[in-house]
């Protein structure tokens, strides 16, 4: 209908899945790092999670086609909900194995001996299961025996499981332990920042008109942002919903009017459906049934649309949370976040700053966000030189990088952002600060419940190296990054001051054995961890040796 008006080819925010509209935000492009490094690290089983809607598909699809037929041998499980015996089955016919009837052991067989002669071709086998969190514990152990299938120095099935937070709820439970133990790789997909929410919208009007268009302003992106919380299925249903609400006016662009009018209608329109599906119960139960149906409908719709992420700050600026909303938690991590609820952001940004400027030795700070100050690229280092690079990870990932940490806490109910400082692990409890109440450790399990996903990670660039992504650059600081590279044992001599094809290799070596997407660019997350490597500098760790 608008498709004409403002000049588009095709619709741009239709929520069918398209190959020619794939968008890969931060938090895409880590993610399929994560899997593709294990994968290719031959780690047996990796987990990818997600809540609805923050684009695990896009991953999944951009993961597979980088998977050529002649090193990699694939099959997607779209529909898991099935018994085990008919979940090998599918899986057999979807690696091309002859069928061997309903047997399991058979059908078992088969496939062992598929994997074995894949192995010796020198291909690697991948299964991806979409929708995991819909498995039933008997037919997770049935993957598990799958996974069993093994050489003596080698897996010869790489299993990827993706799901919906519930998936990494049921994988806690201890039934299923000896399965959780063997997922070495792990990513919770977050929903988009702001400014990925941003390039997104472009990046779609792009495709659909051939060209770009500056179609929605500043005010109308920050509250579709605000709404949809970065989720690209919610961004697609209020965009399209805005562009024709446009068009029915004959304006141009898309203002904050405008989208809140749009969304407006989209929370009318998902309202009205749980009314007119309680309705359905009326002549079964009466009137008085129907409002205590309608109630609890409602709350639920209320609680899901906060769920998604409609995140402000008090301040009523935008929260740059790429995260799915907080669930409500007890224990420690409840007494946490009640206690950070009566600080104010800035206060709770202090007390995290400097905490981890004792650490490392530097001037503390005095006032003002700390945080926002001192974080990449918004601004520069921070007395001492201490630099905080934001990152988007899950806990295991964090604990690998070993660096003390400033971890971003959403409160519920659009309550703004908190933060909490990370300054060790022993023996498997979390060190936090400020301790609150006589609280200063908490469990992995509670942490995650806690944690938004976003972190600020300090490290010293104590070389000034700036960040290198152009094959031929030269100068002093290059010749620092092959120095690191030298140190760390992944480039021989001599000493250069050109950032060649040698480099690179040895930056993209580097990165892989870091979990880091291995895209030859020396930025911020591969120079903290190389300059570590390298012994350039003493930072700080979570653990200490042999307490971790």
């Amino acid at each position: 209908m608008y498709a004409n008006y403002f000049g588009f080819r095709e619709k741009p925010f239709t929520i069918t899945p398209n190959p020619r509209f794939i968008f890969l935000s931060n938090n895409h492009k880590e993610a399929f790092a994560h899997l593709l490094f294990g994968i290719d690290s031959h780690a047996g089983f990796i987990e990818l999670t997600g809540e609805v809607g923050t684009g695990k598909t896009t991953v999944l699809r951009t993961l597979l086609s980088q998977l050529d037929s002649d090193n990699y041998r694939t099959a997607l499980i779209f529909n898991p909900s099935q018994s085990a015996t008919d979940l090998l089955w599918n899986i057999n016919h979807e690696f091309g194995i002859p069928a061997d009837g309903t047997d399991g052991p058979g059908n078992l067989d088969s496939l062992n001996r598929f994997l074995l002669k894949e192995n010796s071709e020198g291909r690697t086998v991948v299964l991806v299961i979409d929708e995991a969190q819909n498995l039933e514990p008997r037919v997770l152990e049935q993957i598990r025996l799958i996974s069993n299938l093994e050489t003596d120095k080698d897996k010869l099935i790489q299993i990827v499981l993706v799901g919906q937070p519930e998936l990494r709820e049921k994988l806690g439970r201890s039934e299923l332990r000896q399965l959780s133990q063997r997922i070495t790789v792990r990513y919770h997909l977050c929903p988009m920042d702001f400014s990925d929410t941003v390039e997104y919208i472009g990046h779609r009007i792009e495709v659909a008109a051939g060209r770009r268009l500056d179609l929605f302003t500043q005010g109308a992106l920050r509250r579709i942002y605000r709404y949809s919380g970065g989720i690209p299925r919610l961004i697609n249903v209020v965009c399209d919903r805005a562009l024709l609400a446009a068009y029915t006016k004959e304006a141009g662009r898309i203002t904050a009017r405008t989208a809140a009018a749009a969304i407006a209608d989209v929370r009318r329109e998902e309202s009205g459906s749980v009314w007119r599906r309680v309705a359905g119960y009326a002549g079964y139960a009466g009137l008085a049934v129907v409002a205590v149906l309608a109630y609890i409908g409602l709350c639920s719709l209320f609680q899901d649309l906060t769920d998604n992420g409609r995140k402000e700050s008090p301040t009523g600026t935008v929260a740059t949370a790429n995260q799915s909303a907080p669930r409500a938690v007890s224990g420690a991590s409840g007494m946490m976040r009640d206690r950070l609820a009566e600080m104010s952001e800035q206060e709770s940004a202090l007390a995290a700053y400097n905490a981890i400027a004792g650490i490392w030795g530097v001037p503390v700070a005095s006032g003002g966000n700390p945080v926002a100050s001192y974080a990449e690229p918004q601004g520069p280092a921070a007395a001492g030189g201490l630099r905080l690079s934001r990152f988007n990870s899950n806990l295991g990932v964090l604990v690998r990088m070993d660096y003390p940490a400033i971890l971003e806490i959403n409160l519920p109910a659009g309550g703004g952002r908190r933060y909490l400082a990370l300054v060790g692990e022993r023996h498997g409890r979390f060190l936090v600060a400020p301790r609150f109440k006589g609280i200063g450790s908490i469990s992995a399990a509670e942490l995650e419940h806690l944690w938004s996903g976003r972190s600020y990670l300090p490290w010293k660039n104590v070389m000034n190296i700036p960040t290198v992504n152009r094959r031929g650059a030269r100068g002093e600081a290059i010749g620092n990054v092959r120095r690191l590279l030298m140190r760390a044992g992944y480039l021989d001599g001599p000493l250069k001051d050109v950032y060649d094809e040698d480099a690179i290799a040895a930056v993209k070596q580097f990165q892989a054995s870091q979990g880091i997407d291995p895209d030859g660019m020396v930025g911020s997350r591969t120079l903290l961890l190389l300059y570590r490597a390298g012994g350039a500098v003493s930072s700080p760790r979570l653990a200490k040796k042999g307490e971790s």
